[in-house]
């Protein structure tokens, strides 16, 4: 089953792989390509998850909004 998310998958010269998912900009890596990959699938789902979590409204007791 494909997500249709474009990843770039490299490996650097240290031996480690980057994965970085192309429409989110969220990376990753890890010492083997499947490694690299599970740990972006995790970075991407908590990306998302904070991402849902912002809102355009400040925080009503935010310190920075004190006089």
């Amino acid at each position: 089953m494909s997500t249709g998310r474009e990843i770039r998958l490299v490996e650097e010269d240290d031996g480690w792989w980057s994965a970085v998912d192309e429409q989110t900009g969220v990376a990753s890596q890890g010492a083997t390509r499947e490694e690299a990959l599970a740990n972006l699938d995790e970075a991407v789902a908590l990306a998302e998850d904070a991402r849902e979590g912002e809102s355009s409204a400040p925080e009503p007791g935010a310190p920075w909004f004190d006089a």
